[in-house]
């Protein structure tokens, strides 16, 4: 009974892990830019899809290289041709913006595809069972939290040990000081975009072959990703994870009780009770363009 409840309590974690892939690049475009991105699911399902065509060539190696860096590209040229017209707007605009994108996104997916949900196998090599005693756990799945973690933490040190990470943290906190500084914030705004999309992109190959890939499946993701970043507190890069973990742990703890059909309400309603008590989220930082 115990190692069943572990491993609910671990796939509750992945399901914490790539949530956190999808909001710290949510987080990251909103902090720095002021845009609400409604399309970062959609970016989602663009990295899963992308690992269907790539993965057959070069294997599933391949496609993680490969697509997080295709749907990144993507990422510099929404970011150049429509998110900067945004910056400096009512966010409510870039929220329309971005739920057109969303759309245009999800439709083009259904043409090219197909409406019907495809499927992508475990590669040969992640397949079988990890044994630790009596416990036993998906070689897969393993490999996928490895690589989330080995992912956060390489973003952690880019953005606070590194002199790109100061300029986009003070940039987050007070962008009027830094281009007094006379520090242009565009290449960075185009970075970060980059990179929060690339997240995306990377989050989609990673569960490409655990769910099913349908057009839709980025706004399956993208409100749960939402509330974690709501929960972790604007600006706050380990409120973030803290609140993936902590969403992750509650989603197990509910589906290892028996209550599989709940565990979606409940991370809603513990975002509700964290919106009560800390209205900036569990870590939220105060950001001066925010105030």
């Amino acid at each position: 009974m115990s190692s069943i409840i572990l491993q609910q309590l671990l796939n509750g974690l992945l399901d914490g892990v790539y949530y956190l892939l999808i909001a710290l690049g949510l987080s990251l475009i909103f902090s720095l830019g002021g845009i609400v991105n409604l399309a970062h699911g959609a970016f989602y399902a663009i990295g899963a899809y992308l690992t269907t065509l790539i993965a057959p060539q070069l294997g599933y190696g391949g496609a993680l290289i490969l697509s997080p860096i295709a749907v990144g590209i993507l990422g510099i040229f929404l970011e150049r041709y429509f998110f900067r017209r945004f910056y400096r707007s009512d966010p409510i605009l870039s929220l329309l913006l971005t739920f057109g994108l969303a759309m245009v996104c999800e439709q083009a997916l259904r043409m090219i595809f197909g409406a019907a949900p495809l499927s992508f196998a475990i590669p040969d090599g992640l397949r079988g069972q990890v044994f630790l005693g009596d416990f036993i756990y998906s070689k897969f799945r393993s490999a996928l939290l490895m690589i989330a973690i080995l992912c956060v933490t390489a973003l952690w040190f880019l953005l606070n040990r590194t002199a790109f990470g100061r300029v986009v943290r003070a940039g987050v906190q007070n962008p009027d000081m830094v281009g007094a500084l006379g520090i242009s914030l565009q290449p960075y705004l185009t970075a970060v975009a980059a990179l929060g999309i690339g997240l995306a992109g990377l989050a989609g190959v990673l569960l490409a072959p655990i769910y099913s890939i349908h057009p839709a499946m980025g706004q399956e993701i993208l409100t749960p990703a939402f509330v974690v970043v709501v929960i972790g507190g604007l600006g706050s890069f380990w409120g973030v994870i803290f609140a993936a973990l902590l969403v992750g742990v509650v989603k197990g703890i509910t589906v290892a009780l028996g209550y599989g059909q709940a565990s979606t309400a409940v991370i809603y309603l513990l975002m509700l009770l964290v919106l009560l008590f800390r209205p900036r989220g569990l870590f939220g930082e105060r950001i001066m363009r925010f105030e």
